[in-house]
C-alpha cells in the first residue's frame, strides 16, 4: 500500500450521511478524505499543497454550483490522470455517457452498498488500468434474463446452458463455478426466469461483501438481545426467501462455522435464528456462486466437503472467455447491438482488425471485462464502426501478439486459415459453422438445421461425428 499521504480523497458533497460514510468506507482501505461542499471550493483545492497530492475524487451527482459533468471537465483539464468516479441517482445509462465523456472514469448508482463503492475506487486507482480502456465499469447494462440471451457456440459453454436450462425445470439446488465475470449472476437470473419459482421471490446476497462476524445473522438472523449490538430482531435471508430462491454468491467466502449451518440447514429445512428457542421449517431453493473450484477448496481445508456434496446435486461450470474465444466475435456484435440502444450512444459496427485485437487478449476479467470495454471504446468513437484504432491500450499491450493471432476469416467468426498460412481440414470447419449456428440461434436446433439447409436428424448426426456436445 502506498504511503499514506500519497492516498488522499477528494469528496465532492453537501449530504453529511454520505460524507461520512463514504469517508469511513475509504479510510478502512488507507485513504484520508478531504470534503469540498460546492464546485468552487473543489476547484480551488486543486491548487493547495493537499490538493496536489490528491490519488482519486469522488462526487455526487447533485453538487451545488456547477452541473456535474461541467465539474468533471473542469477538474479533467486541470488534472488529467486523476481518477474521477460519480455517483447519481439515474440509472440512466445517458448520465454515465456524458459523464465519461466529460472525464469521469466510473460511476455508480444510488444506493450505493459499501463493498460497490470500495471495489469501485480500488479499480479506478489501480496503476495498471488507469485511463485505459480495460477498465472496468462498476454499474452494468441491463440484462435480459432468458437463455437466449446467452451469446456463445463454444461446447464448454453449450454444455453449461444445456445443463442450467435443465436444472431450471426442477426444484434442486445449483451449484455454479466460474472466474469473476463469467456471467454466474446472469445464468442464475436466466434459471429463476425459467423455473417454477420464477413468480416468488429471488434474494441475492453476496458473502464477500458482508464482514465476517454479520454473515450469520444475516443468513439465519438473531432475536434481540441475542449478543452485544442486538438491539432489534433481524429476519434472516433465509427466511425472507421462505417459498421462492435465494442466491448466495461468492460462497466460498462464508466461515467454517457458517458453512456447516447451512449445510444443516440443506438436511433438515428448517433454520433457527441466533438466540432463538424455536426453529422456522423453510422452502427455499438454493442457487449458490463461487468463483473458485469448491472441490479444490474442499482440499485445501477451507471448505466443508458435506455442504459441497448437498449443493453439487446440479454443477455448473462456466469456462472463461480465453477458453472461447471464438465467441468474441458473436459477443462483441451482441454487446454492440444493445450498447447502441442505450440513451446518447447509437448502433456501431466493428471491423475485423479491432475482432483481431480482442480475440489475442486473454481477458482476465471475462465476458463482464469485453463488455466494459466496448461501451468505453463505443462512448468514445466518432465513426460509424469501432477500429483497432479504439482499442489504444490493447494495442500497446499486444504489439505483434495481435497480428500473430489475427484470423483469416468470413467476418462472421470462423477461421478458414490456420496458423501455418495453410487451409483447415474442412471437418473442423464444419465443426465451428455449426457451433456459430448454434450460437446464433441460441440452440434452437430445428432453426439450425433449417439454415444450414440439413435434417434435424442429420444434424444430430454430424453433432456426434464432431463430437459437439447437444445443446438442445
Amino acid at each position: 500500500m502506498s504511503d499514506i499521504e500519497d492516498r488522499l480523497l477528494m469528496l465532492i458533497d453537501d449530504e453529511p450521511a454520505q460524507i461520512r460514510l463514504v469517508s469511513a468506507l475509504a479510510a478502512r482501505e488507507g485513504w484520508r478524505t478531504i470534503v469540498a461542499r460546492d464546485s468552487e471550493t473543489a476547484i480551488a483545492t486543486l491548487g493547495t499543497r493537499q490538493g496536489m497530492r490528491l490519488g482519486a475524487i469522488i462526487l455526487d451527482q447533485w453538487v451545488p454550483g456547477e452541473s456535474a459533468c461541467d465539474l468533471i471537465a473542469e477538474l479533467k483539464a486541470r488534472r488529467p490522470a486523476l481518477p474521477i468516479l460519480m455517483i447519481t441517482t439515474s440509472s440512466s445509462p445517458l448520465l454515465a455517457v456524458e459523464a465519461m465523456r466529460a472525464g469521469a472514469t466510473d460511476y455508480l448508482i444510488k444506493p450505493v452498498s459499501p463493498d460497490r463503492l470500495v471495489q469501485a475506487l480500488r479499480a479506478a486507482t489501480a496503476p495498471e488500468v488507469q485511463s485505459s480502456e480495460l477498465h472496468p465499469l462498476t454499474e452494468k447494462l441491463g440484462a435480459a434474463l432468458d437463455f437466449d440471451s446467452m451469446i456463445g457456440a463454444a461446447s464448454s459453454f453449450r454444455t453449461a446452458l444445456a445443463v442450467a436450462a435443465k436444472a431450471a425445470r426442477t426444484h434442486a439446488h445449483v451449484l455454479i463455478e466460474g472466474e469473476s465475470g463469467t456471467g454466474k449472476e446472469m445464468l442464475v437470473r436466466a434459471i429463476h426466469a425459467a423455473s417454477p419459482r420464477s413468480k416468488l421471490p429471488l434474494r441475492i446476497i453476496n458473502a464477500g461483501g458482508i464482514p465476517p462476524n454479520q454473515i450469520e445473522s444475516v443468513m439465519f438472523g438473531h432475536e434481540k438481545g441475542a449478543f452485544a449490538g442486538a438491539f432489534e430482531r433481524l429476519v434472516g435471508a433465509l427466511q425472507h426467501a421462505d417459498g421462492g430462491t435465494l442466491v448466495i454468491d461468492e460462497i466460498d467466502r462464508l466461515p467454517m462455522a457458517v458453512q456447516q449451518r447451512l449445510g444443516q440447514f440443506i438436511a433438515r429445512g428448517d433454520v433457527q435464528p441466533i438466540g432463538a428457542h424455536h426453529s422456522f421449517r423453510l422452502d427455499v431453493r438454493l442457487f449458490v456462486c463461487s468463483n473458485a473450484p469448491l472441490r479444490d477448496l474442499v482440499e485445501a481445508g477451507l471448505f466443508d466437503a458435506d455442504l459441497l456434496t448437498r449443493l453439487s446435486t446440479t454443477q455448473v461450470r462456466l469456462p472463461t472467455l480465453r477458453e472461447r474465444s471464438g465467441d468474441i466475435p458473436a459477443l462483441a456484435r451482441h454487446f454492440l447491438a444493445r450498447i447502441g440502444e442505450q440513451p446518447g450512444l447509437r448502433p456501431l459496427g466493428i471491423t475485423d482488425g479491432a475482432l483481431s485485437l480482442l480475440a489475442a487478449y486473454d481477458w482476465p476479467g471475462n465476458v463482464r471485462q469485453l463488455q466494459a470495454t466496448l461501451f468505453r471504446a463505443a462512448v468514445f468513437c466518432d465513426g460509424e464502426a469501432l477500429t483497432a484504432q479504439d482499442f489504444p491500450r490493447l494495442a500497446n499491450l499486444l504489439g505483434e501478439t495481435a497480428r500473430v493471432h489475427q484470423p483469416i476469416s468470413d467476418g462472421a467468426g470462423v477461421t478458414l486459415f490456420g496458423p501455418d498460412g495453410n487451409l483447415r481440414p474442412l471437418e473442423e470447419i464444419e465443426a465451428d459453422v455449426i457451433r456459430l449456428a448454434i450460437g446464433h440461434y441460441r440452440g434452437r436446433m430445428t432453426e439450425v438445421a433449417r439454415r444450414l439447409g440439413i435434417g434435424r436428424s442429420t444434424l444430430y448426426r454430424k453433432l456426434s461425428e464432431l463430437g459437439i456436445d447437444n445443446a438442445a
